[in-house]
C-alpha cells in the first residue's frame, strides 16, 4: 500500500477513536512544539502573526490554530486531510473568529490559494513525502515567510533518523487501542536542511529536544526555516565554439578507510600503493564517486551517509590542473578483494606506524592532509578543508592549507 494511503487510513481511524471518546484537547496557554509541556519555545518563533494569514499543516483537532487566533490575533487556516480529524475541529471550533478549517490535501490546496504569511506543522509534515510537500509550501508562502516544523528525530525504540529520503514504519499509539501503523519520513537534520535548501528555503536554526525523562529515548527536532525571495529570471549562456575544449584539469577522489588493522591500500598494476578512488564522472557528486569507486575497485559497499568529505587538494601535473577530494569512510560492508579487470587490487590493511614506501602521489597527499603527523613525502599541494572537515594547521612535506572559502 502506498505511504499516502497507509497514513490516510491511520489518521481516519485515529479521528474515529477520538470522536468515540468525545475527546477534545484543551486550547493550550502557549504553542508547544513537542509532546512535553514547557519544553522548547512558543509561538514567538513564528514572529508577529497578528492580522497575518497563517497555515496550520495537519491541524488535527484544531486547538493550536485556535490558540494562535485568540492569543496572537492570527488569521489561521487549518488544513487537514483526514475527514474525521477535520470533523473534530469543526464540531468544536467552527464559530471561532479568525480560524477556518479546510479538509483537503495540502499540496493540492496550496496550488489554488493566495500565498500565506507563515506556516507551521507540529509533528505532521513527516507523514508527507518532502519532495511533494516542500515545493508546494515554497509556492504557497510569500517570500520571507517563516516555515516552522516540529518533527520526530529518535523514536520510542531508540531508532535515530534516516540519511535517505525514504519513509519507514512508525506506530501511532493511543491509550490501550491497537497501534496504528504509518509511514513516516524520519530524516536527519542535515537531510532536512538539504531538502529545504533545494526547494527554496533558508534554514535558520535546528534544535533537538530530548524527552524530559532521561530514561526515554524520544527526541524531537524543531526546524526554523524561511522562504527565500523569488529568483531572478534566468539569463542565457552559450559555448564559445562548437569545438570540444582541450583537457586542462583532472578531478578525482580518494577514500580513507581506517580499521583496527590500519589503513586500506591496494596495489596498482604499475606498482604504486594507493587508497580506493579514481576519477569523478560527469554529473557525479563527490560522495557518490567515492561510493562507486570503492565498490568497483574493492567490492566494499558504503552509503552516502557513511562518507565525510575532508577537502580539496590542488596541484599541477605536466601543465594539467589536478583536483583531488579526500574523503573519510566511517562504515562499510564486505571484505576488500581484487575485482576483475580493475587496475588496483591485492588490498591489505597497513598500520599507520608501518605505512609502506611507494604510495601514489594523490593518496600520499590525502593522507598527509588528514593526518599531518604522518611521515609522508609528496609533491606540494594546496589543501582547502571543507567547513565540517579537519582543522587546518600548517602541514609538513610541502602541503599548504587554505581556510574554507
Amino acid at each position: 500500500m502506498p505511504a499516502e494511503d497507509t497514513n490516510t487510513r491511520a489518521w481516519q481511524i485515529y479521528g474515529q477513536r477520538q470522536m468515540a471518546r468525545a475527546y477534545t484537547p484543551p486550547i493550550p496557554d502557549r504553542l508547544g512544539w513537542t509532546p512535553w509541556e514547557g519544553i522548547g519555545p512558543g509561538a514567538e518563533v513564528l514572529g508577529d502573526v497578528a492580522g497575518r494569514r497563517v497555515l496550520d499543516i495537519g491541524s488535527g483537532a484544531g486547538h493550536h490554530a485556535v490558540h494562535l487566533a485568540q492569543a496572537h490575533g492570527a488569521r489561521v487556516t487549518g488544513i487537514e486531510l483526514s475527514p474525521t480529524q477535520h470533523e473534530r475541529a469543526v464540531s468544536a471550533h467552527a464559530d471561532v473568529e479568525g480560524v477556518e478549517f479546510v479538509q483537503a490535501d495540502v499540496t493540492e490546496y496550496l496550488a489554488g490559494v493566495e500565498p500565506f504569511d507563515a506556516a507551521y506543522a507540529i509533528g505532521t509534515l513527516s507523514f508527507i513525502d518532502p519532495h511533494s510537500s516542500l515545493p508546494a509550501l515554497r509556492d504557497g508562502l510569500h517570500p520571507g515567510a517563516p516555515l516552522i516544523l516540529s518533527l520526530l528525530h529518535t523514536d520510542l525504540h531508540g531508532r535515530g533518523p534516516s540519511t535517505e529520503v525514504a519513509p519507514r514504519e512508525q506506530m501511532i499509539l493511543l491509550r490501550d487501542d491497537p497501534p496504528l501503523p504509518t509511514q513516516m519520513w524520519v530524516l536527519a537534520p542535515q537531510l532536512w536542511e538539504d531538502l529545504l535548501t533545494e526547494y527554496g528555503f533558508r534554514v535558520e536554526a535546528i534544535e533537538l529536544f530530548p524527552h524530559p525523562d532521561e530514561s526515554a529515548s524520544v527526541i524531537q527536532q524543531l526546524i526554523r526555516a524561511r522562504r527565500l525571495p523569488n529568483r531572478p529570471a534566468r539569463v542565457s549562456s552559450r559555448p564559445r565554439s562548437t569545438r570540444a575544449p582541450a583537457a586542462h584539469a583532472a578531478v578525482g577522489v580518494g577514500a580513507i578507510l581506517l580499521s583496527e588493522r590500519g589503513i586500506l591500500l591496494g596495489r596498482h598494476n604499475r606498482g604504486t600503493l594507493e587508497l580506493p578512488g579514481g576519477s569523478v564522472e560527469a554529473g557525479e557528486i563527490f560522495e557518490d564517486a567515492v561510493i562507486r569507486e570503492l565498490a568497483e575497485e574493492s567490492g566494499l559497499v558504503a552509503r552516502r551517509g557513511d562518507v565525510r568529505l575532508l577537502g580539496t587538494l590542488v596541484d599541477h601535473v605536466e601543465g594539467v590542473l589536478r583536483i583531488t577530494v579526500g574523503a573519510l569512510v566511517h562504515a562499510w560492508q564486505g571484505q576488500p578483494a581484487t575485482q576483475p579487470e580493475e587496475s588496483v587490487g591485492d588490498w591489505a590493511w597497513y598500520p599507520l606506524d608501518q605505512l609502506p614506501d611507494g604510495l601514489f602521489v594523490c593518496s600520499a597527499q590525502i593522507l598527509a592532509a588528514w593526518r599531518p603527523d604522518l611521515p609522508i613525502d609528496h609533491p606540494p599541494a594546496h589543501f582547502t578543508p571543507f567547513a565540517h572537515g579537519t582543522p587546518a594547521p600548517m602541514a609538513t612535506g610541502g602541503l599548504t592549507r587554505r581556510s574554507p572559502q
